[in-house]
């Protein structure tokens, strides 16, 4: 496995498993996952941030103070995971909580003013992950790609949706 950005090239041409022919498609998705996260981590890791704090934090400098609960759906997330990450920025200093004016068991988790230095560099992070997952893509080909990723997501989202389907080997 590659953990470095100069193996990426060695990852990329390893073959899809024989496991995994009946899905060539959800392979490449998965590899490209995985190497977008480990890029990610590695250009957030500079500014003190893991990978989806940014996005927290995106959420927070966007909308403005908000209930833990509130960020767990907006990340489609799960409690515990955000306990951890909004302790985490809370320790770093990008996030504090105060109480809610309206819930009296609720905080209200909001940006502090130390995060908005990091939004540059967010945003910043963002952009050159972009431009190192598109480069050699026309701006025809990054529409065509942002287009079927997102009908590959709605198909997904609603395939969550429907009732669970019944175990594939008793169809075999």
């Amino acid at each position: 496995m590659a953990d470095s950005p100069s193996e990426v090239g060695q990852v990329a041409a390893v073959p899809v498993p024989g496991a995994a022919g009946g899905g060539p498609i959800s392979h490449a998705i998965f590899r490209l996952a995985r190497l977008h996260r480990m890029f990610a981590g590695q250009l957030l890791r500079r500014i003190g941030l893991h990978p989806g704090q940014e996005l927290v934090m995106m959420h927070l400098w966007e909308l403005g103070p908000q209930r833990q609960i509130d960020l767990v759906r907006l990340m489609d997330s799960d409690a515990a995971t955000m306990t951890r990450t909004v302790r985490r920025l809370e320790q770093a200093g990008f996030v504090r909580r105060r109480p809610s004016p309206t819930d009296k068991r609720a905080s209200l988790i909001e940006p502090t003013a130390a995060s908005h230095a990091l939004r540059r560099e967010v945003e910043r992070v963002w952009s050159r992950l972009e431009d190192i997952s598109t480069t050699g893509l026309t701006d025809d080909e990054c529409a065509d790609a942002l287009a079927t990723l997102e009908r590959l997501e709605e198909n997904l989202v609603q395939a969550a949706a429907r009732p669970t389907e019944p175990d594939i080997r008793s169809r075999h």
